[in-house]
């Protein structure tokens, strides 16, 4: 970690020489993936992982789609037959909305997110607040572990106790927070409400949801530097924002590509399509996982010094699932809210107002609007308005979730 600025001095690496490195790491990936995972032994058969050495040869390879996992992982319990390990040989495991459940390795950092907490200014000896959810959901463990990584104490917030946590921030004077971009400014807000001092928080490294503008703009009123990173569940850290402020740099450790969404087909640089990423995980040796996320790559290197690949960020969903307050809510929850209620129609409908996301869920016909809410906040796992609106109001167009929010 020599190089000034820089997590390691990789980041700074000839892009040619990191794309030879990589692809001299793959076939040795793609062999063990075959030979220890049940699923990638069937889907890849008739591959040759000596043939997989390059971004052509990797396109070759059939996609594996995020929303599938659910799927899989109930006709194979605990992980559809993708991990290469047994279970009793982990560190944790997690269960993510679906249910998916997620495996964690037992590596110091195995998310890798010292590098995105690095690029967001967080030091060894910095005590840091992590605000996480750390109950069933893997976030609480990805980043307390880049933090002890970095030398970091972590004071193990987690979700809510808003005012709880209001006095830890006071009483502790924790250097940076680590949550989500929306929870930050509510938890920041109580600190004034109740006359406590914030002002030991200098930097912010958040992710679970779009940074919005008005987050931002709030953070940087109160001398405080907010940093997003962009990663999932199955795959850790993809891609992390730095000081340079001009898109997300992809991690060292993986393989990111951009292909036309519903295929595994990579399309032109710069043009908008899904992320498609291949991991170098022994444990669970992921091989083009289709994320179900929007983004784009940009042209040019970085002035932050960093030289590996960047995208643009989280631009959607490549189909209409969409993240609120940091989970995912997906058409076939929509349906079964719809369906507890005899209801055929309906539209759930997100915005943001003033950095805090808001879900309306329009249905037509009568309903009780208190017990649907209930199901809303049952099925998945987040709260919304219903209405009721006529047959008009909804366009025939087949769409269940309209993401209104603005990112940019």
């Amino acid at each position: 970690m020599s190089t000034p600025g820089l997590y390691e001095a990789r980041e700074a690496a000839d892009p040619q020489a990191r794309e030879r490195e990589l692809f001299a790491r793959l076939p040795g990936q793609v062999a063990h993936a075959k030979a220890a995972s049940p699923y990638y032994a069937d889907l890849l058969k008739p591959v040759d992982p000596g043939s997989i050495v390059d971004r052509a040869a990797l396109a070759t390879l059939p996609v594996t789609r995020k929303s599938r996992l659910a799927e899989l992982q109930r006709a194979s319990l605990p992980f559809g037959g993708l991990a290469a390990i047994p279970p009793g040989r982990l560190a944790r495991i997690f269960m993510s909305p679906g249910p998916i459940y997620d495996p964690e390795g037992r590596g110091a950092d195995y998310w890798r997110t010292s590098r995105a907490l690095h690029a967001a200014g967080f030091r060894a000896g910095d005590v840091a607040l992590n605000c996480y959810s750390y109950h069933l959901s893997p976030a609480g463990s990805m980043f307390e572990t880049g933090l002890h990584r970095l030398g970091c104490a972590v004071i193990p917030g987690g979700t809510g106790n808003t005012e709880q946590q209001a006095h830890a921030v006071a009483d502790l004077r924790p250097a940076g927070y680590v949550g989500t971009p929306s929870f930050v400014k509510i938890l920041l807000e109580k600190c004034d409400e109740l006359g406590l001092d914030s002002s030991s928080i200098r930097r912010a490294s958040v992710s679970g949801e779009a940074l919005m503008p008005v987050v931002r703009d709030f953070l940087r009123a109160r001398g405080i530097e907010g940093y997003q990173s962009y990663g999932t569940a199955d795959l850790g850290l993809i891609a992390y924002e730095t000081p340079a402020r001009e898109g997300l740099v992809v991690d060292e450790d993986m393989i990111v590509e951009i292909v036309r969404p519903g295929t595994g087909d990579p399309v032109e640089a710069g043009e908008v399509g899904e992320v498609v990423v291949t991991t170098f995980s022994r444990d669970y040796p992921l091989l083009r996982l289709a994320t179900g996320d929007l983004s784009a790559i940009m042209g040019g290197a970085s002035p932050c010094g960093r030289t590996n690949a960047r995208i643009r960020g989280w631009m959607g969903r490549a189909d209409q699932s969409a993240k609120v307050r940091g989970l995912f809510v997906h058409p076939h929850q929509v349906a079964e809210v719809l369906r507890r209620h005899g209801l055929a129609r309906g539209r759930l409908v997100i915005e943001n107002e003033q950095g805090e996301d808001r879900m309306v869920f329009k249905v037509v016909g009568a309903v009780d609007a208190r017990a649907m809410e209930a199901s809303l906040r049952d099925v998945m796992k987040v709260r919304g308005e219903v209405v009721s609106v006529d047959a008009a109001a909804l366009p025939n167009d087949g769409m269940v979730i309209e993401d209104l929010r603005k990112y940019g």
